[in-house]
């Protein structure tokens, strides 16, 4: 087989020319399968106070709604109940797409972040271009069992893919170390 980049003759069958080191055989595409490991997204600990507050807009809803009822207000009750009504159901809302506006694919070939719910910023790792995977967890994040994992890539210095306040961040880190040992292998 002879090399592309230095057209030397190499030992037929080798992965790389002995002269200069390039790939000889390279997979072709459609033999490469590229299957899904896990979708990671924020855990629902991180929005207790947003759930807290709409719970709280509830509850004053229902009893600004109660002492019109009761005549201690008059009309003017019944608006300010709609409005703490709403306001929590917005609360929630806003909870809910603020979760969904970010996630994380770990794939047997890549790790994928995705921000943004209307524009959405697509970041990609190559497996075999991680160098290091972190896991810190704080005192309230020890309590709620989530934590962050920062995956560093090999190919730039300051390319990271943080993982904030995601759930069981030590399964996180260790189904990213044996993707990238079995796509190293």
């Amino acid at each position: 087989m002879r090399c592309p980049q230095c057209g030397f003759d190499a030992v037929a069958g080798a992965g790389f020319c002995s002269r200069c080191g390039t790939r000889l055989l390279t997979p072709r595409p459609e033999s490469k399968r590229e299957f899904a490991l896990s979708r990671i997204m924020t855990s629902w600990w991180t929005f207790i106070g947003s759930f807290v507050a709409a719970a709280v807009a509830e509850v004053m809803a229902v009893a600004a709604l109660h002492s019109a009822q009761a005549g201690q207000t008059g009309q003017s009750g019944r608006p300010v109940a709609a409005a703490l009504f709403v306001l929590g159901i917005l609360i929630v809302f806003f909870a809910i797409v603020k979760r969904r506006s970010t996630s994380w694919s770990i794939t047997s070939e890549r790790l994928i972040e995705r921000r943004g719910f209307l524009s959405q910023t697509r970041r990609e790792v190559e497996l075999a271009d991680i160098r290091s995977v972190e896991v810190s967890r704080t005192f309230f994040q020890r309590l709620f069992g989530i934590g962050s994992v920062v995956v560093s890539s090999a190919a730039s210095a300051d390319f990271l893919i943080r993982m904030q306040n995601v759930s069981d961040p030590e399964g996180i880190a260790e189904t990213v170390r044996r993707a990238r040992l079995k796509r190293l292998a």
